[in-house]
């Protein structure tokens, strides 16, 4: 069995399973469920029998085959707290007509097992789907809800007339219904898009609700509005009127078998005259022959706590009996849980991704595929709003004056060095002193500008630039030093910028793995001249494409970075420079915004999975980063360590599904594209780049998933 998180792209997979399931109804599809995502986090599951995780991710293979279940369900951090659904009238396990008891056993087993190890839940809410929902008896869930020690939380009570076994309608209903005629009231279905009597109906009804129950409709005018647009042949509103005016009303959802109704309404003269005698004896004994039953739906005073007698008084004489809605909570221990079944059931044992790109996004939505909506219909795509929003946002993160948003960040870096050649007349050749081993992307930046990289020795114990040995590398055509936050760590910028001003020299930071790191209270970005971020999507802070930015104090050279960054251009077709096309699209500046609002809280978690795996990894075959004296100093974008046999560890973790990667296996002197320095030897860097090994960080790790790791490379054995 194989659970995968349920994610936009899926939505048509989706709503194909709920019209072929067995208790699946339009609530279920998400056109419905996703109206009111900005209140909950949908933490949905897909349940898939006999095919591999790895296979279901691929878009190719996204069908409704070998999916058996689905779980509509919400998120609530702070209760630690699955609910099943949030906003629903019930909620619970969508399954398929042929489904066992055993089966749905298995399949909420496995669900609660997946929230446990992915989501660190500790609680269950689940409402179950009532019987009158399914066309079979639909009781399998509840018995599972008991294996897993369930504990009834709240009972409502519904009343449901059934069409085809009726009691016995009161005689004081059908007078009602008489008199209601000798009124004058007559029954009028809403017409489609009538947002007129829409209008009026939901006055009636929000006042009818205050005036005698303290209480408004769930949904709002608008809400009803977009569900009804979106589900026209599902939702309706029946009208009772007189002279045109409304005087009751009810708002039916149509399911399968039955019709639901959300909302009664009926003011001072409906009342009086009989108008919903009229209505539901119309409704039962014409309109609904077809359906199974009518929900005349629940009494919801205090929480259901208390009946309303005389509302249950009046839907009985219909014919009506009790149906229940109710409530269960699951306290969710792991022992109780791996016993519902007399099988021998573990949580499953899957990959630990590197980097799960698919989850991170995930985790963003709806906002993020909201964002990028807007902006696809806004018509605007280059140099617009959303990239001065993000320019200023970042630049106030960050704490300088200003931010140019580029294309990338080997192309930010590329694009300060030309300005300042612009703007302090350096020359072709002249030296930028960078990190031996840094990626290969610094120097590219330095050589790309015509300028001529000197690589200077990191430390072994923080593999950041060894100031120490800075200033053997200054000759007369030197111009600036420029340190890269390898890793998420700042580099030493106090002795850094000291050497950089006894010589003369600019300090630009490579700063693309560093988002949000700080040394001595100051962001990395702000710590020198001028700086780079990239904001590829494995980034701490990434788009979903490839951006970058370039962060300064100096406006001059900001006007010039942004000239250069388009096409050397200032007004639109005068051309200053020999400039570029590295321009950040409106999409990516939109996803960044999103995203930053997150970027502390997600470096906080890369900072506490750092602190599990620096407590937790015992192995003398390890070399585990150093700690900074200040925890702000490291946002972990790579937890590196080191192995003397590195290539052995990443087969060894591979084959207990860890991915891992190599940052980086290959030192920039060795590349076949800078062959001129291949004869060169740096030895600290070469020892480095033959014994790294990054293991998972990504903030969505869960604990489990960090012992896991924790427990493979402790148990690492191999004979040196």
């Amino acid at each position: 069995m194989t659970i995968i998180p349920y994610s936009i792209n899926r939505k048509e997979v989706w709503d194909q399973f709920i019209a072929q399931s067995k208790n699946g109804t339009f609530l279920f599809q998400r056109n419905f469920m996703d109206y009111h995502a900005d209140r909950f986090f949908d933490c949905s599951l897909m349940i898939y029998d006999g095919i591999s995780p790895d296979d279901e991710y691929k878009e190719s293979s996204l069908t409704t085959k070998d999916l058996v279940a689905v779980f509509p369900a919400n998120w609530v951090e702070k209760e630690h707290c699955v609910y099943s659904h949030q906003g629903l009238t019930y909620g619970g396990l969508v399954v398929l007509p042929e489904v066992t008891e055993l089966e749905v056993m298995r399949i909420l087993q496995n669900v609660m097992l997946y929230y446990m190890d992915y989501m660190q839940a500790r609680k269950l809410v689940y409402k179950p789907i009532p019987y009158i929902y399914c066309p079979y008896p639909c009781a399998e869930d509840l018995y599972a809800l008991f294996r897993a020690g369930a504990q009834l939380n709240r009972r409502l009570v519904s009343t449901v007339v059934s069409i085809h076994n009726q009691l016995r309608m009161r005689t004081l209903r059908v007078r009602q219904s008489k008199k209601a005629i000798d009124h004058g009231f007559y029954i009028d279905r809403m017409a489609e898009g009538d947002m007129e009597s829409l209008k009026e109906y939901w006055a009636l009804l929000t006042d009818v609700l205050m005036t005698h129950h303290q209480a408004r409709p769930v949904h709002s005018l608008d809400e009803i509005a977009l569900l009804m647009s979106r589900f026209p042949r599902e939702i309706k509103i029946y009208l009772v009127r007189k002279d045109q005016r409304i005087v009751a009303g009810i708002v039916i959802f149509e399911t399968k078998q039955v019709a639901h109704v959300q909302y009664i309404a009926a003011g001072d003269e409906g009342r009086e005259y009989g108008a919903l005698d009229l209505l539901f004896r119309h409704l039962i004994n014409e309109r609904y022959r077809h359906l199974e039953f009518i929900d005349l739906g629940t009494s919801n005073e205090q929480g259901g706590q208390v009946l309303n007698h005389g509302l249950i008084f009046q839907k009985e004489g219909f014919g009506g009996r009790a149906v229940c809605y109710d409530t269960y909570n699951v306290l969710l221990d792991r022992d109780t849980i791996l016993r519902m079944t007399d099988e021998k059931v573990t949580a499953p044992e899957e990959k630990i991704k590197y980097l799960d790109l698919k989850q991170i996004n995930n985790s963003f939505e709806p906002e993020l595929s909201d964002e990028v909506t807007r902006v696809v219909r806004g018509g605007w795509y280059l140099l617009g709003k959303e990239n001065e929003r993000f320019s200023r946002h970042f630049s106030a993160y960050v704490g300088t004056k200003c931010c140019v948003p580029v294309a990338n960040g080997l192309e930010a870096l590329t694009i300060i060095l030309l300005a300042y050649k612009h703007l302090l007349g350096w020359q072709d050749g002249d030296e930028i002193i960078v990190p031996s081993n840094t990626y290969i992307a610094t120097i590219l930046a330095v050589t790309n500008a015509g300028l001529t990289p000197v690589l200077c020795e990191p430390h072994l114990s923080d593999y950041l630039i060894d100031s120490n040995l800075i200033e053997d590398c200054i000759t007369e055509r030197s111009r600036a030093i420029l340190p890269v936050h390898l890793y998420g760590r700042v580099c030493d910028m106090d002795s850094i910028c000291e050497i950089a001003r006894k010589h003369n020299l600019r300090v630009v930071e490579d700063a693309a793995q560093a988002h949000g790191a700080r040394y001595h209270g100051r962001a990395a970005g702000a710590l020198g001249d001028a700086a780079g971020f990239s904001f590829y999507p494995g980034k701490n802070l990434g788009a979903l494409g490839d951006a970058g930015c370039v962060t300064t104090d100096d406006e001059e050279l900001a006007a010039i970075v942004r000239s250069i960054a388009n096409y050397g251009s200032r007004e639109k077709y005068v051309n200053e420079y020999k400039g570029l096309n590295s321009r950040m699209d409106e999409v990516q500046a939109a996803v960044l915004c999103v995203k930053l609002k997150r970027l502390d809280e997600d470096n906080h978690r890369r900072r506490e999975i750092a602190m599990l795996y620096d407590t937790g990894i015992q192995n003398p075959l390890i070399t585990k980063p150093q700690p900074t004296k200040d925890p702000d100093e490291n946002v972990f974008h790579v937890y590196p360590v080191r192995c003397p046999k590195r290539d052995v560890l990443k087969d060894y973790l591979s084959q207990q599904g860890i991915e891992t990667i190599i940052h980086y296996p290959i030192p920039p002197h060795k590349q076949k594209a800078y062959q001129e320095w291949n004869g060169q030897k740096f030895p600290i860097s070469e020892r480095i780049h033959q014994e790294i090994l990054s293991l998972p960080i990504s903030p969505l790790l869960t604990d489990n998933q960090i012992q896991r790791i924790i427990d493979a490379v402790n148990s690492f054995t191999i004979d040196l």
